[in-house]
């Protein structure tokens, strides 16, 4: 079996869920907020402000979505997004990673639609009211996409939970996120879809864990209170929520902010850059620490069984 083969089934073997995360920019770029959504045709938009990523995605969706057909492909979404982007003056180029090797080619979905199966949404918009940084765009962009989800996709309102810096919300603190990243895991499993979405801030730390990162950096999230509990590391997030989901479920993720190519630190990558042919193994990407973070020897994976249904 050539290398390509043992990554994909070494991967395969140690990612029990489907986990695919569509982010707006690349690690070393910013994600742009939009001042007034307009211009992007939403149906009933929240407000006027907004973040580029999800304005332009719900954009490129809901035109699918009034066709009655929702046969958009992986690549057709991101093409588009970045066409919708580079329009409107935005240079910031979307991608898609991924625990296993997507088709991109494959119609995009949340999955969940199976008999007896739920689908689950945790959605966190923060503007940072009244701190340095403040945004205004981000409560809007998670109104939005709830009403996209139930509307089009049929998420429950009793399934989705909600966290915004509004008063009327739980409130978006790394407390009150991870906790609810972990009641995820703890309720899904096989068969059903789970939906992440997060606007706000996005960092990059100094890599803590000697040499994981490719660029010496962890890719963040930026909770509300990050000054007292602080960010929520890239490591973090796939120790708690990508590697525990459940075997058979799908995790889909949509991550609005700076810095968040590789946030979930998944393995496989497809970029929207017009020079993709499709997902790659993401070459940053560290399989030892994997396997050793669940306990497997790469010496215990073998290397020559079948692998007929690998590509």
């Amino acid at each position: 079996m050539g290398p390509r083969r043992t990554f994909h089934k070494k991967t395969q073997r140690a990612l029990s869920a489907e986990v695919r995360m569509i982010s707006g920019c690349q690690d070393a770029q910013t994600s742009a907020d939009v001042s007034n959504v307009d211009g992007f045709q939403l149906p009933d938009p929240a407000g006027r402000e907004g973040g580029a990523c999800t304005s332009s995605l719900l954009k490129v969706l809901y035109e699918d979505a009034s066709d009655a057909k929702l046969d958009l492909t992986f690549v057709e979404l991101l093409t588009e997004m970045r066409d919708v982007l580079s329009e409107k003056g935005f240079d910031q180029i979307p991608q898609l990673t991924s625990s296993v090797k997507v088709d991109v080619n494959e119609k995009f979905g949340f999955g969940g639609d199976g008999d007896g199966a739920t689908k689950r949404a945790l959605l966190v918009g923060i503007n940072y009211v009244g701190m340095q940084g403040e945004l205004s765009g981000c409560h809007n962009d998670v109104i939005n996409i709830k009403d996209y989800i139930m509307d089009v996709h049929g998420f429950l309102e009793e399934n989705i939970t909600v966290l915004m810096d509004d008063d009327d919300h739980e409130s978006p603190t790394r407390e009150n996120m991870t906790n609810n990243y972990a009641k995820l895991v703890e309720e899904t499993v096989a068969g059903d879809a789970v939906f992440c979405h997060y606007s706000g801030h996005g960092g990059k730390l100094k890599d803590d864990d000697f040499g994981e990162e490719d660029d010496g950096y962890d890719e963040t999230l930026i909770p509300l209170d990050y000054l007292e509990a602080g960010q929520i590391r890239d490591d973090f997030i796939f120790d708690n929520l990508v590697k525990p989901m459940a075997a058979g479920a799908t995790l889909t993720c949509l991550m609005d902010c700076c810095h968040s190519g590789t946030v979930l630190d998944l393995p496989y990558k497809y970029v929207a850059d017009g020079s993709s042919e499709g997902m790659k193994e993401d070459k940053g990407f560290n399989l030892g620490k994997l396997l050793g973070w669940l306990g497997i020897k790469p010496e215990d994976i073998s290397d020559d069984e079948d692998d007929s249904d690998d590509e």
